[in-house]
């Protein structure tokens, strides 16, 4: 494992630590962390053509802000704000999985296509100031995770429920990754609808920046490396 990628674990484990334990501290000096060390780990390597890279800079540039913004996950205007920097962050992603030959498959995109209006009719019907933003922003996931699981990405790769299954092949990955960024996200609506006690918001909080931190992890690794 790189250096670079051995810090994002350590601030990404920090992140959740703090998460769980109420320790709001620790989240504010590690999770700004997150999105720069896979930046900085992205201009180091070597494997990646300038425009991926540009790409993917811009793409996890925009993933700070929004996770500068969900520090506080109970303030609905910030949670907003941070659902417009992530699209922004999967809409590059997008262009990235295109760039790479990935192309929407109907098996593939069906069942997200499914996910997704399920969520947008429990948001309208739950938190309606939120359902337009969060369903967006769930379009821009969904299109992100269909392409990043095309097995074009990855052709020696066998699949199962329209995921790629992850090899030696790296780029075999990107679909484990968008699943657990669905995961994540996913519960984030599930802990703003249905979290009561501060226990759980904690608990689910944790859950949410662990998926999400290898999400990112699995998604941003060098098509042509191994970690």
């Amino acid at each position: 494992m790189r250096g670079l990628r051995a810090a994002y674990v350590t601030a990404a484990a920090v992140t959740v630590f703090g998460a769980v334990t109420g320790r709001d501290r620790l989240q504010w000096v590690a999770k700004p962390l997150l999105m720069p060390l896979l930046a900085a780990d992205s201009v180091a390597n070597g494997d990646l053509v300038p425009t991926e890279r540009t790409i993917l800079l811009g793409s996890l540039a925009a993933a700070t802000v929004g996770d500068v913004l969900l520090l506080d996950p109970d303030d609905d205007r910030r949670l907003i704000a941070g659902a417009s920097s992530f699209a922004v962050m999967q809409t590059g992603y997008s262009i990235l999985w295109w760039q790479r030959g990935a192309r929407p498959r109907p098996d593939i995109a069906v069942p997200r296509v499914v996910a997704w209006l399920g969520v947008a009719a429990l948001l309208r019907a739950k938190a309606p100031n939120l359902a337009l933003p969060l369903t967006t922003y769930g379009a821009t996931l969904g299109t992100a995770a269909t392409l990043a699981s095309d097995p074009t990405l990855a052709p020696d790769a066998k699949t199962f429920a329209g995921v790629n299954i992850p090899n030696a092949d790296p780029r075999s990955r990107y679909g484990v990754g968008a699943l657990l960024f669905t995961i994540s996200d996913a519960l984030i609506v599930a802990r703003r609808l249905f979290a009561r006690t501060d226990r759980t918001r904690r608990l689910t909080e944790g859950t949410i920046l662990a998926t999400y931190a290898a999400a990112q992890y699995l998604l941003t690794v060098p098509p042509r490396n191994t970690f």
